[in-house]
């Protein structure tokens, strides 16, 4: 199985994985609070609050690091007492947490908190919906470089919390040859020779938009073939002729106009992977709700 490759270079708790989130919550209440929150300085400066949040609907929770993050920026000794865990299946109406803080503080952190929680949960539950559709095969999930700008590695650990794996984190992590490439080079034997001399401890993909081109690709050396909206019955063949012709050698990847009534059909043909990218650039917020009691 593909090791998610967030998680390799940003281990949760880590330096790395702080550093992210600091520099997420940074932008973020830039962003939105700028020199001051006009509305909050409405509210006596020494009031203290209590507030929770709870979800609307049923969801996939993600995100906690980020939200603890964005009240403790605006206010450092603010209690928080989560009633769920990172990756938890959560229902409709469920209280999710308990905070206790600065009122002003609260209520100038809540939209910064909120919209990582309702991103980020987004993208984890999509991801799990897209896992339990191909659950029993050996096809696993991944995400594609389809992202919110500035928010890349945010949205691809969130695909991580909802059991996928994760695609190049972005260009300089490998290299995924492509038709315009293919093109320019002048043949998939040209492209795939000049990659295998210039980076050959990459890791290396090519796309194949035909059977022919699959051939070509795997008498070339190629070890992971994109598969780019093939058919169900060329999915099978493909598996097939790696399997029959190159003893399995290359890892098949499904890709392209994938959705959940398809996932498991593609799954069964017997692909190693389905790289989908509307686990990223296809969401809605999940409906989250913080309250001043």
């Amino acid at each position: 199985m593909l090791t998610p490759l967030f998680t390799q270079h940003y281990p949760r708790g880590s330096d790395a994985f702080n550093a992210l989130i600091e520099q997420d919550i940074r932008q973020a209440l830039e962003e939105d609070v700028c020199k001051s929150d006009l509305t909050a300085m409405l509210i006596p400066a020494a009031n203290i609050a209590q507030a929770t949040i709870i979800t609307r609907e049923d969801a996939v929770i993600c995100g906690i690091d980020w939200a603890n993050a964005c009240f403790r920026a605006i206010d450092a000794d603010v209690k928080i007492k989560w009633l769920v865990n990172e990756g938890e299946k959560i229902a409709a109406n469920q209280l999710l947490c308990e905070i206790t803080g600065n009122a002003r503080a609260l209520l100038t952190a809540e939209r910064c908190a909120l919209n990582f929680l309702q991103l980020m949960s987004a993208v984890a539950t999509q991801t799990h919906q897209f896992v339990m559709a191909v659950s029993g095969t050996k096809a696993q999930i991944l995400d594609t470089r389809k992202t919110i700008p500035g928010l890349r590695l945010t949205q691809k650990y969130a695909v991580t919390v909802g059991g996928g794996a994760n695609q190049r984190l972005c260009l300089y992590d490998g290299i995924l040859i492509k038709e315009n490439h293919i093109a320019a080079a002048g043949s998939i034997s040209a492209a795939l020779e000049q990659a295998f001399k210039a980076h050959p401890n990459v890791s290396m993909q090519i796309e194949v938009e035909d059977l022919d081109q699959l051939k070509q690709a795997l008498d070339a050396g190629a070890t992971s073939i994109l598969l780019d909206n093939f058919g169900l019955l060329d999915m099978k063949k493909a598996v097939q002729f790696n399997e029959e012709h190159f003893a399995g050698r290359a890892l098949l990847e499904a890709s392209g106009g994938v959705d959940l009534s398809s996932a498991r059909a593609i799954a069964l043909t017997g692909v190693n992977r389905i790289s989908i990218g509307s686990l990223t650039k296809h969401i809605r917020a999940i409906d989250l709700s913080l309250r001043i009691k």
